[in-house]
């Protein structure tokens, strides 16, 4: 029996799709699992990683029940998964801590003090590219040790999700080198970058061995077969960070190529051979292709504030429309905001920002605000705040890093609104092209990792043929005079605003 599908978990933020992929690029079946978090503190977020694998789980029995394909005929397993958690376990295969999730801002203290090691944030700065905040990976492993030393001795291996499923899966505690990058990763040697780890005081021997996305890390263990409904042995492959698989399931992968991923956050990304410097708190990493990198700036929170909007605007409409409606009731009142939304102005640092601005304690600012804005200018001027944000990093890669970027490709589920891929190419000036699976960018990307690992694909161009065009939206020149004015204003208000944040949150923020 010939094997030809691969089953594809896109592990987010807040949920798991699986998907069962065919070599066609097909989606023979697709399964969305939910999860929370938790909030211990104020700027610290967590999720108990079981609930992860119960997802793993549950949304694999469905795909597999659904789409009746035999074991036998499953080329293997692959998970793409959000970047830069923490899970410290034990030689004993505990979990002693939740994972500490990408969008948590702990460690602020942490990221100072190790700056200081390298004689200070400018020195750091100049030398790495980029500064630390309390969102990074390493100060969070300096608050780990300091905060909880009894758990820092008795872990074995700190795992990001992706290891940790892999461990789950297979029961070989790895380390794939595009997660790898969340933490600190070296691009030319492919190995750690120690030195980081060693003057942060965090022992090496710590982080687990590093393999390729593209190999197989081991089989399905007897007991996670049993749990999922297939055999033991099934190859389970190394995978990759999120943001890459999305790059990959864009179908950008040439030299210079840019896209978009527009899901609970953002990031714009252009893959490149190159290894440049960080520069203005966008990210060079190793791409899901082991053969190339991919710059990358994040945007913290893009799809997580239009539902924050929904909740606390449209909550009344939420429980008493069915369905999708309530979007539908979202496009049709932005629709009737003039560009610029009558100079209203909404920044979507709800989280904190990363990049073009790295940040964490800023917040999200409503600007301008006046008794002639309705619930509608709200929608707009938000979609409009995500799209100035994206054109700010879009404009810091041409400028830093030489790319030119006349057209994007954009993916995630913000991707099938239409009315806001127009405002995306009316404030970024660039042509902007859907992708014809929006939401399964991701798992795709991850599937090409098994296929190429297993040899039925020479290399990543493969990909090419199974993502298609959607839309094509072509930016609108009559909107360019008030969105570049207002793109000016919006970068100023971080700069005017910056300090008097930072005195609000920075003792609220480092309990």
């Amino acid at each position: 029996m010939e094997r030809k599908y691969v089953i594809a978990h896109d592990v987010g933020t807040s949920s798991v799709k699986a998907a069962l992929i065919d070599i066609e690029g097909n989606i023979i079946a697709s399964s969305e699992k939910e999860y929370g978090f938790t909030y211990p503190n104020p700027g610290w977020v967590e999720q108990n990683p079981e609930d992860y694998w119960k997802a793993i789980v549950e949304s694999t029995k469905s795909i597999i029940n659904f789409s009746k394909v035999k074991s036998a005929e499953i080329i293997g397993m692959v998970f793409t998964t959000q970047a830069m958690g923490i899970i410290p376990i034990d030689n004993q295969n505990n979990i002693l801590y939740n994972n500490i999730t990408w969008v948590d801002g702990r460690s602020e203290k942490q990221a100072k003090k190790l700056m200081r090691r390298f004689l200070g944030r400018k020195v750091f700065k100049s030398i790495v590219g980029i500064e630390l905040t309390g969102k990074d990976v390493i100060p969070k492993l300096m608050w780990l040790k300091e905060t909880h030393p009894d758990l820092y001795k008795k872990t074995e291996y700190f795992l990001d999700v992706n290891g940790y499923l892999k461990f789950k899966a297979t029961g070989k505690k790895v380390a794939e080198w595009s997660g790898a990058c969340s933490y600190a990763f070296n691009l030319k040697k492919k190995d750690w970058e120690r030195i980081f780890f060693k003057l942060a005081g965090i022992d090496t021997s710590k982080l687990p061995p590093l393999v390729r996305s593209v190999d197989e890390v081991g089989g399905l263990t007897s007991e996670a077969a049993k749990e999922m409904g297939l055999d033991p042995g099934l190859s389970v492959f190394g995978g990759c960070d999120d943001t890459q698989s999305a790059a990959i399931g864009t179908g950008a992968i040439g030299e210079g190529a840019g896209h978009i991923y527009l899901g609970t956050s953002a990031w714009v990304g252009v893959m490149t051979e190159k290894a440049p410097k960080f520069k203005n708190a966008a990210v060079c990493l190793q791409s899901a292709d082991p053969e190339k990198n991919l710059v990358v700036g994040i945007t913290e929170s893009a799809g997580a504030n239009l539902e924050w909007l929904i909740e606390r605007f449209y909550s009344m409409e939420k429980n008493s429309i069915k369905g999708n409606s309530v979007y539908d009731l979202l496009d049709m009142e932005a629709v009737e905001i003039p560009p610029g939304s009558d100079h209203l102005i909404f920044t979507p640092w709800l989280l904190g920002e990363r990049c073009p601005v790295s940040t964490t304690t800023t917040r999200g600012t409503i600007y301008n605000l006046s008794l002639e804005h309705k619930r509608g200018h709200f929608v707009r001027a938000l979609s409009e705040g995500i799209a100035y944000n994206l054109r700010w990093i879009i404009e810091n890669f041409e400028k830093d890093f030489k790319f030119k970027i006349p057209s994007l490709r954009i993916t995630g589920g913000g991707s099938q609104n239409d009315h806001w891929m127009q405002i995306f190419a009316d404030v970024t000036k660039r042509k902007i092209v859907t992708t014809n699976q929006p939401k399964m960018a991701g798992a795709i990307g991850a599937a090409m990792c098994a296929f190429v690992g297993a040899g039925k694909f020479k290399d990543f161009r493969a990909v090419q043929n199974m993502v298609g065009k959607n839309k094509v939206f072509l930016t609108n020149p009559e909107n360019h005079q008030v969105y570049d004015k207002l793109f000016m204003e919006y970068k100023s208000l971080y700069s005017s605003l910056k300090k008097t944040y930072e005195n609000s949150n920075s003792k609220r923020f480092n309990i």
